[in-house]
């Protein structure tokens, strides 16, 4: 097994060009691909998550493997069902095999798909006979996955009657099906809002057109939480390729870290521009934070490692769906904030609470990955307070790929080493 062992640098000065938006992207492959589209859109991330899309899209195999990517298991499914491209077996890691998809199958059932499980049910392999849908009135619950959500709303369009979408009960993760109908309507869809929790999609045909995809907001988390955890006052880091006002859920990172004493400078506030964002210390943090993740919880693997390590008391909700991602989240933030001298407690199975309660920290912490990216990315800046190693550390291709090359070009000196 690798380890990377790693040594922050005495000063943090660093220009980072950050990865394409892994949400935006693969959000953009599947519309372009229901449009007909024969090009491809502009700056597409490199994260395995879409590379995976690209290859399915491109060579149709019988069996598609998605490998790890949650994200393309969710969409490809909708996509495959919703097209009259053959029969596919559509399958990935044996993780991916234990992650629920009866919600969306079911879903697409009821619009008159033909999906049929290869395993247990309940859970991929999934056998997918593409067809014409018709569509119609559907109704699911609204505390499911945003994914499932997005996967649906996005074969809207190409179905005979389009789709009109009830979210039953408490609707999470909203910014991501804004994130999904912003992307749609930038290809001609006729998608929006009609009732507080009800969805209307018109069978309008996406239109075929070049499109440009701004850079990751959830991969400047990790360098926000860098500029919070360094004890350097003048410490400064410049983040190319973010928006002003972007409909990334996890934008709201800025907001988040402001708190936590990172303020924020836009070079151009040019409304759908991309810019450079710097990034310093304001010198102000609040004395505890509360904030519940329920829109953004890709966000709270971060938030959890900084406040732990800033000595900042928490009490984080809506974590729900952590339980369901790569690997158990809620688990595995315990167990490796453990190493560190942390015990995080957990309440419902969507809160992590710490109130300054420790425990003996280990001398050189190696933190496991649990194949999840970013538990790698969210403990790597631990290395500007103590020293710190990293099990697996090339699960962060799944979404920031260059994540260990920038480290060192900003810096910081990573000793690779088999344990």
């Amino acid at each position: 097994m690798k380890q990377y062992a790693i040594t922050a640098p005495e000063t943090l000065d660093a220009t980072v060009a950050l990865p394409a938006s892994k949400s935006i992207s693969n959000r953009a492959l599947i519309i372009c691909a229901l449009a007909g589209g024969q090009c491809l859109p502009d700056n597409l991330s490199d994260c395995d998550d879409t590379s995976v899309i690209i290859r399915a899209m491109n060579d149709m195999p019988e069996t598609i493997d998605i490998k790890a990517a949650g994200t393309a298991m969710r969409f490809m499914t909708a996509f495959l069902a919703a097209t009259p491209k053959g029969t596919h077996v559509l399958t990935g890691t044996e993780r991916m095999k234990h992650r629920p998809i009866k919600l969306l199958v079911d879903a697409l059932l009821q619009l008159g798909a033909d999906i049929s499980y290869e395993g247990e049910p309940g859970y991929p392999p999934l056998r997918i006979r593409g067809q014409q849908l018709s569509g119609g009135a559907l109704e699911i619950a609204g505390n499911m996955s945003s994914q499932y959500i997005s996967a649906l709303l996005m074969i809207g369009p190409v179905l005979s009657k389009g789709l009109e979408l009830h979210l039953k009960g408490e609707i999470i993760s909203r910014p991501y099906i804004d994130l999904t109908l912003w992307t749609m309507r930038e290809f001609g869809a006729d998608a929006e809002w009609t009732a507080v929790d009800t969805i209307t999609v018109h069978p309008k045909p996406y239109v075929q057109m070049p499109y440009l995809i701004e850079n990751d907001w959830s991969a400047a988390s990790y360098w926000y939480e860098m500029i919070a955890l360094t004890r350097q006052r003048d410490a400064e880091v410049r983040l190319e390729g973010l928006m002003d006002g972007s409909k990334q859920g996890d934008s709201s990172v800025r907001y988040i870290f402001s708190l936590l004493g990172v303020k924020t400078i836009f070079d151009s506030k040019e409304p759908g521009k991309t810019t450079t964002v710097t990034l310093r210390k304001n010198g102000h943090c609040v004395p505890r934070l509360e904030y519940d993740f329920v829109n953004s919880p890709d966000l709270a693997q971060t938030f959890v490692v900084t406040c732990a390590l800033m000595d900042v008391p928490f009490h984080f909700t809506g974590l729900q769906t952590l339980k369901i991602k790569e690997t158990d989240r809620i688990e595995a933030l315990k167990t490796e904030m453990r190493k560190l001298g942390f015990v995080i407690r957990d309440r419902n199975n969507s809160e992590l609470i710490w109130n300054r309660e420790y425990c003996e920290p280990e001398a050189l912490p190696a933190i496991d990955t649990y194949e999840d990216h970013r538990m790698a990315l969210a403990f790597s800046p631990v290395s500007l307070l103590r020293p710190i190693a990293i099990n697996n550390p090339h699960v962060v291709t799944k979404s920031y790929p260059q994540f260990w090359h920038d480290l060192q070009t900003a810096g910081y000196t990573i000793t690779e080493q088999e344990k």
